[in-house]
């Protein structure tokens, strides 16, 4: 699916601009006139945290539920927690920082990375570490990821990094292929026109 025709929410229509046209997200880093996508800005990942931003869209997240895309492995074992009947917590932190609904819902169709499993990374973390090893250029995304609800997030952040941890979940929409969200994106931004 081109980004282009992926309706896109009134604040992430607001934000700064790629060179082809995609909408760079709040904690991306930008070398000179460059985004670098596949990497975050430690800096705005922590004032995101700190003020409750969206990742994405940089403008407030309201008390409640927040949202992030996850990956393959995640994916699939929040599917098998609520297959099971059992609650899904996620013990282990993250870099990835929470957004809106419809944000999440739009980064999920149109990153390439996200949106299709046979996508591949097109860099390399600049420090590898326990979190973000998987960060190497070339790698595949894999099968499943999804968009994820949860009650809540917790952060910390360090002299090197910002920690997520994202609490009880609550909605799980899980997706092959991101396109599978397009009719939940409409009636999201259908629902915040009317409000």
């Amino acid at each position: 699916m081109r980004f282009e025709t992926v309706p896109m929410p009134p604040t992430v229509a607001a934000r700064p601009r790629d060179t082809r046209g995609y909408p760079v997200p709040a904690i991306t880093p930008w070398e000179g006139e460059s985004p670098q996508f596949a990497l975050t800005d430690y800096a705005r990942s922590a004032e995101c945290a700190r003020k409750r931003l969206c990742s994405v869209c940089n403008e407030p997240m309201p008390g409640g539920p927040v949202w992030r895309v996850v990956g393959a492995a995640e994916s699939a074992a929040i599917g098998e927690a609520l297959a099971a009947g059992r609650p899904y917590r996620n013990l282990a932190p993250t870099w990835e920082g929470p957004g809106h609904r419809a944000c999440m819902l739009y980064a999920s169709m149109v990153c390439p990375y996200l949106a299709r499993p046979n996508a591949r990374r097109g860099l390399t973390a600049q420090q590898p570490d326990e979190m973000n090893a998987h960060v190497v250029k070339g790698a595949v995304r894999g099968s499943m990821g999804a968009v994820v609800g949860f009650a809540e997030y917790e952060f910390a952040v360090t002299d090197s990094q910002v920690l997520f941890r994202f609490l009880d979940v609550i909605e799980f929409l899980p997706h092959d292929t991101a396109d599978a969200h397009l009719d939940e994106l409409r009636a999201d931004l259908a629902r915040s026109a009317t409000t």
